[in-house]
């Protein structure tokens, strides 16, 4: 059943890739109930990632099973998979690595190069469910000052230089991640002053941030984190409301803040877009390769 529907997948989003220039894509996203697995393709490449249920994960066996079914159907040879078990993560432990094998390459999106890595950490450095917000920014960038909070790998910054924004200033707490975020912009061309990368806590830093200094934001917070170097634990169902206070307050009039979250239970309080005009736009920024449609929620903010 996995194979024949991994094939099924694999045809069905063949022609909508090469239309698009994706190289990188979700094909199977626990569409069989009892095979609990995301299937991601990366060019030629497999990351699967096992999603943690109730009891004892699967065994060794059902896992081999699972990867040779895989990649028989696809036809990728077995040094070209990497698996992984994905469970809940708290804290530091959704960034520690988990191997250090450095199965690093470069992969593109819309004309453009991102470094992924599908071994040492449970994410591979390129959220593929962003594609098409990541494509939305780089139309609206031309001339404007572009600001990336908790920036991870930085490809919102890659994709608003690309569309010509005037600068791009990336800001997260891992100098791990702004260093593959330097990478990524210097595998595009974009280096220099106009292109700042700043390692901070981003809910101390945004509140010292000078007011009106930027046109265009993105801001995708984890749903949860309390780093040794944050003064505090963040929890973005507690904390939104000041934070989207903060980002509307350095975002210049006429600009715009795309604002997303990963948690599903996540109720945003109207007191966080006051003063400014929100529409929610999940149902345009989830690309169609995502059968989890809730995979993630996004709203447009235009501020007057």
């Amino acid at each position: 059943m996995f194979a024949n529907r991994l094939r099924k997948r694999a045809r069905h989003l063949a022609r909508w890739a090469k239309r698009d220039r994706v190289t990188c894509y979700r094909l199977y996203d626990r569409d069989i109930p009892e095979i609990p697995l995301a299937v991601d393709w990366y060019d030629g490449r497999l990351h699967v990632a096992e999603y943690a249920r109730g009891g004892e994960p699967a065994g060794d066996d059902w896992i081999a099973a699972m990867g040779e079914a895989a990649c028989e159907a696809l036809g990728v040879p077995p040094e070209r998979l990497w698996f992984k078990r994905r469970e809940r993560q708290r804290g530091l432990a959704q960034y520690e690595k988990v191997s250090a094998e450095q199965a690093r390459f470069k992969v593109r999106e819309d004309g453009l190069a991102f470094v992924v890595n599908l071994s040492d950490y449970l994410d591979t450095g390129l959220f593929l469910d962003h594609r098409a917000t990541r494509a939305m920014v780089r139309a609206e960038a031309r001339g404007r000052d572009f600001l990336n909070l908790f920036a991870y790998t930085g490809a919102f910054s890659v994709h608003a230089a690309a569309g010509g924004a005037r600068s791009t200033t990336t800001v997260d707490l891992s100098r791990t991640y702004l260093d593959w975020a330097a990478e990524n912009l210097a595998e595009n061309g974009f280096e220099g002053p106009r292109h700042a990368l700043v390692q901070a806590d981003v809910t101390r830093w945004i509140a010292e941030a000078p007011a009106a200094s930027w046109d265009l934001v993105v801001c995708d917070p984890p749903t949860f984190s309390n780093s040794k170097r944050m003064d505090d634990v963040f929890d973005v169902q507690r904390d939104h409301v000041r934070l989207l206070h903060e980002v509307l307050r350095v975002t210049r009039p006429g600009g715009v803040v795309y604002f997303s979250t990963n948690f599903r239970r996540f109720k945003p309080e109207p007191a966080a877009f006051a003063g400014a005009h929100a529409v929610e736009i999940s149902d345009k920024t989830v690309p169609e390769d995502f059968r989890n449609t809730r995979i993630h929620r996004c709203w447009r903010i235009e501020k007057p």
